[in-house]
């Protein structure tokens, strides 16, 4: 049998499936009497909670490494936040019920917000909330659990799904793959398995009902395919691209200190996208030449009140100087619409994806806005800092955005704080408009930058979050393709150079048309890097 899912760590793998049982508590509403001692136990389950996450976090530090055990830093945080279990305990106490019924009714609404979210990564972040949830959930109730541990050599999970603290305690020694009914590729246990080099494949809807504990299965993580009880030649075909894929991975770590060039003699930057400031080491390891995107908006979730700009600062001022001389191109604010704050009510809207966000509301609202160019232009007297504003539909705003930039230089001046007055600032081209007017903007700005996720779906009306239209979500579709040449070609009649941070800038596809066509930065997730550059350096 052969099941297609989404493929979230490439590599392939043979082996012999190990089913994680998810121990499903069934949990019963109890009118409680003693309130004080239901909220003790509550608190009791948090601090058992915290001591699991820290051994956790100690072992992921040791396999992972830091940046990727940071996740679990953000799970302690919500154990910590007074929010989260603040509205427990009111549950509680206003509707008389006991622990576990008031966390997971906390839990459910948590989980709503992130999920109803339009960004990827947001709505993974839905997987976070429910495994802390199921956390203290195990230690309210006794019912911990079985573990991954005690497995035999080349086993292969199968599961509904991975929860991070899960996919953080896989033995990589006896653990060489996973197979799981949901999830995408941007999960933190996607992320986590492709820093363990582990293959993955989620999505794959009902895999734990096709297969039984000691089924014999061929895990591709290049084509997000599972085949269960292969027969010996489809074995012996697997050993081979096995074979083939490891030698090609150690001829790639060849690449991370080559610059790369294009047959025609063109030096080509390589970069990573992050969206914190740990994730700066991985695109290093992993030979990118800077960062052509950082999601600064990640810097603002996940939390109860707005970063101030000294917090902002030590953000962007470390990633600035772990990577100088290579620069770092930092994409302001990007919220609003379907991405919301706790703490910054906006209007509910019709149409989301445009309306109230990113430079419109940055533009609207000053005084967040000001707040973080202040720490940009202050990190960038530590590197080689660019600043690019999102969502730009007109000359007008982009001078707009530049106007209050001109402001915080000035105001820092007065102050005698330091920064860098030559710095770089670009825009993104991701509505139509600004690719169709790229000529005219590109006499105002110092570099483009092509965000092709937005791009495509405003091009072709196609929302790809939406399955039943995501078959016209075609990044080669001739209208995107022109769009993406206008902006390049009008970037460079100006002299300026034009990058690439969208997810087509790692699609090995697309690679070679975009080579042709000019771009002269792309920007991509870190472990894709060294692949581009293979490609980039072929064309």
């Amino acid at each position: 049998m052969r099941k297609k899912g989404i493929a979230a760590s490439k590599g392939y793998a043979i082996g012999h499936v190990v089913i994680k049982e998810d121990s499903e508590v069934k949990i019963v509403e109890t009118i409680i009497a003693d309130i004080e001692a239901e909220k003790g136990r509550l608190k009791e389950a948090v601090i058992n909670s915290k001591e699991q996450l820290e051994k956790i976090k100690e072992k992921a530090e040791k396999d992972l490494g830091a940046e990727k055990a940071a996740v679990f830093e953000s799970h302690m945080m919500l154990l910590e936040d007074p929010e989260f279990t603040g509205a427990v305990e009111m549950n509680i106490e206003s509707s008389k019920i006991n622990a576990e019924k008031a966390l997971m009714d906390v839990v459910s609404m948590y989980m709503g917000i992130f999920a109803s979210m339009e960004d990827e990564y947001m709505r993974e972040r839905a997987a976070d909330v429910k495994d802390v949830g199921n956390r203290i959930l195990a230690n309210l109730t006794g019912n911990i659990g079985a573990g991954l541990d005690n497995l035999n050599e080349n086993t292969i999970i199968v599961a509904h799904d991975l929860t991070p603290s899960d996919t953080a305690q896989l033995d990589k020694n006896k653990v060489i793959g996973f197979l799981t009914n949901i999830g995408g590729r941007t999960s933190h246990s996607a992320i986590m398995a492709r820093t363990l080099e582990i293959p993955a494949v989620v999505g794959l809807k009902d895999i734990t009902k096709c297969i039984k504990n000691g089924d014999l299965v061929i895990l591709d993580g290049e084509e997000g395919i599972a085949i269960i009880n292969p027969d010996e030649t489809l074995i012996s075909e697997y050993k081979q691209k096995k074979e083939v894929y490891e030698k090609e991975k150690e001829e790639l770590k060849k690449l991370i200190n080559i610059e790369t060039v294009t047959k025609s003699g063109k030096r080509i930057e390589v970069c990573g996208n992050i969206g914190k400031a740990e994730d700066i080491h991985q695109v290093l390891e992993n030979g990118g030449d800077g960062v052509g995107l950082f999601r600064t908006e990640f810097l603002y979730m996940d939390r109860e009140e707005m970063p101030t700009e000294e917090e902002q600062f030590e953000s962007y001022k470390y990633v600035a100087e772990k990577s100088n001389p290579k620069p770092i191109v930092i994409r302001t604010l990007d919220i609003g619409g379907d991405k919301k704050l706790p703490y910054l009510p906006l209007p509910e809207e019709m149409n989301p994806f445009l309306g109230y966000r990113a430079i419109r509301l940055c533009l609207d609202k000053k005084d967040i806005f000001k707040i973080q160019l202040r720490a940009l232009l202050r990190a960038s007297a530590y590197g080689n800092i660019k600043i690019m504003f999102p969502m730009i539909s007109s000359l007008e705003e982009f001078l707009a955005a530049k106007e209050v930039l001109s402001e915080c230089m000035e105001e820092l001046k007065e102050e005698g704080k330091e920064f860098n007055k030559d710095l770089e600032v670009g825009m993104m081209v991701e509505i139509p408009a600004a690719a169709i007017c790229a000529d005219e903007l590109a006499k105002y700005v110092d570099f483009f930058s092509i965000g092709t996720n937005d791009l495509i779906q405003y091009t072709l009306a196609a929302d790809r979050m939406n399955e039943k239209v995501s078959y016209l979500y075609k990044p080669n579709h001739p209208a995107v393709l022109r769009l993406i040449k206008m902006t390049i070609d009008a970037a460079h009649k100006e002299g300026k150079w034009c990058g690439m941070c969208g997810e087509v800038a790692g699609d090995e596809s697309m690679i070679p048309i975009l080579v042709e066509y000019g771009l002269d930065e792309f920007s991509m997730s870190a472990t894709s890097i060294l692949k581009a550059k293979q490609i980039i350096m072929n064309n």
